[in-house]
């Protein structure tokens, strides 16, 4: 096998034990597992774009991907493009998705440290990767804003405060 065929294969093997396990995060009392991504592939350059075919195949996969990892709250920016990409989950998980200001990551990043909880966040190119960061977590090299929505960050919180984090792919690249 390439290794270009392997390292998608280890990339959803090592998702799935994360998912295995997401009580682990929670026996630690305010300890959480926040999961960050930017919103799927878009139709065009629009102000507020739908999703294109290939973003709506990728919304549902990081459903897919994502319905038993113990998500208690789902947050998305206020841009169609983003609702849209977490919306299949919340429907699954009959959760409401909440909207945040991508101006106001250092807020957000309190409230995802103060609750506790496993929560999806749905943002764009530039504020994901500083979100992780704001977190503790890695946030990687930039984002290639025109052909990378694959990303998906996984920064586990501990109730020490201290954080890790793991970068990884998810659905077709």
């Amino acid at each position: 096998m390439s290794r270009t065929a392997i390292a998608p294969v280890f990339s959803s093997l090592f998702l799935m034990l994360c998912l295995a396990f997401p009580a682990a995060t929670r026996a630690e009392p305010g300890a959480a597992t926040i999961f960050l991504v930017r919103h799927a592939e878009k139709v065009n350059a629009s102000e507020d774009p739908k999703l294109s075919r290939a973003g709506k195949r990728r919304a549902r996969a990081l459903a897919d991907l994502l319905e038993d990892a113990g998500i208690e709250r789902i947050y998305s920016s206020d841009y169609r493009r983003c609702r849209d990409t977490a919306n299949p989950l919340a429907a699954r998980l009959e959760i409401p998705v909440e909207l945040y200001d991508p101006h106001e990551l250092a807020s957000l990043a309190k409230k995802l440290k103060q609750t506790g909880e496993n929560s999806l966040v749905v943002g764009h190119s530039n504020t994901t990767p500083e979100l992780a960061a704001q977190l503790g977590g890695d946030p990687g090299p930039e984002i290639d804003e025109k052909s990378e929505y694959d990303r998906l960050y996984i920064v586990t919180l501990g109730a020490n405060g201290e954080a890790s984090s793991v970068l990884l792919r998810y659905g077709a690249r």
